[in-house]
Formats: structure tokens, sequence, C-alpha cells
């Protein structure tokens, strides 16, 4: 399976479980709830290709939409590290870093990377990551580190860096 379409899957399931499944019980099976699910599907195939394709002022706010539809609360968002591998953890990593903290930790950090902490720790040690004022990581120091490594004209992968 593609990244794409694992982004795909996982932006559906998400939306089927937090939104349309309770939609289900709550309108007692109507027909209309399996239109929402095929809209859905045509849907998030667009956000995640304007995730992973488009520019960052069409992707930033698909990213901040999604995310605030499917992991609403009082605060702001801080998903567990483990969040950070899965395929929108990883394409929210690469389009925006952390979308609320200018400062991650370096557990975070490491997640979002795909590195371990003291992988993290290790970068910042050899100056190839910057500490932040407040302590961390500078989340957009991470993010311009993915997308550095995934940019085809680069040659400067996490290759020598993926120390863990």
């Amino acid at each position: 399976m593609s990244r794409e379409d694992a982004l795909v899957e996982q932006i559906v399931r998400l939306l089927d479980v937090r939104l349309l499944d309770p939609l289900e019980v709550l309108l007692e099976g109507d027909d209309t709830v399996a239109a929402l699910r095929t809209l859905v599907r045509r849907r998030a195939r667009g956000w995640a290709s304007t995730i992973r394709d488009g520019d960052d002022q069409a992707a930033v706010p698909a990213v901040a939409r999604l995310i605030a539809t499917l992991y609403p609360g009082d605060g702001p968002f801080d998903p567990p590290v483990s969040w950070w591998a899965t395929p929108l953890g990883q394409a929210v990593a690469w389009r925006a870093g952390h979308p609320w903290f200018a400062s991650i930790s370096y557990a975070t950090a490491g997640a979002m990377l795909g590195i371990t902490r003291q992988g993290v720790h290790d970068l910042v040690r050899r100056g190839r990551l910057p500490r932040h004022p407040d302590g961390g990581v500078p989340s957009a120091a991470v993010r311009d580190r993915l997308r550095a490594a995934r940019s085809p004209d680069s040659s400067d992968t996490m290759g020598d860096d993926h120390d863990q």
C-alpha cells in the first residue's frame, strides 16, 4: 500500500469511528450515512493529495481542519508519541511540524523523525538540529529536516544521522 493510500485509509477509518459510526447510531442506520461514507472516502483522497502534494497555503489549513475535526478538545492538540508514526502523523510532521507547539520534546521529535530520543539528542549535540530556547527542539526544525530528507535533490538525508 502506498503512503498516500495509507493516509487515505487512516483518514477514512478515523472519520468512520469518530463521526460516521456515532451518526449511524443516532440516525438508526439511515441510508444517508452510507452516502456520507462514499463522500468521505472521495474527499479523503482529495485531502490526502492536498496534504502530500499541495502547496503550504492549501495543505496546512487542510491539516488543521482534519486535526480539529478528528481530535476535538478544550486543550491544544498533543497526541501520544506513537501517533507520529502513523501515516497521518508522518504527513502532519512533514507538512506542518507540530501544528500547535513551537518547541517539542526530544521524544516527540524522535517519533516525528523516526529515530529514538537518544538519536535526537545526538543530532542536537552535533549541531544538526537546534535546541529550542524553552527546551526541546523547534518543531519547525524537525519539519524542515523531514522536508530536506524527502527532497529529491537533497544529499542531506537522514542516513548518517539516523543514530539510534
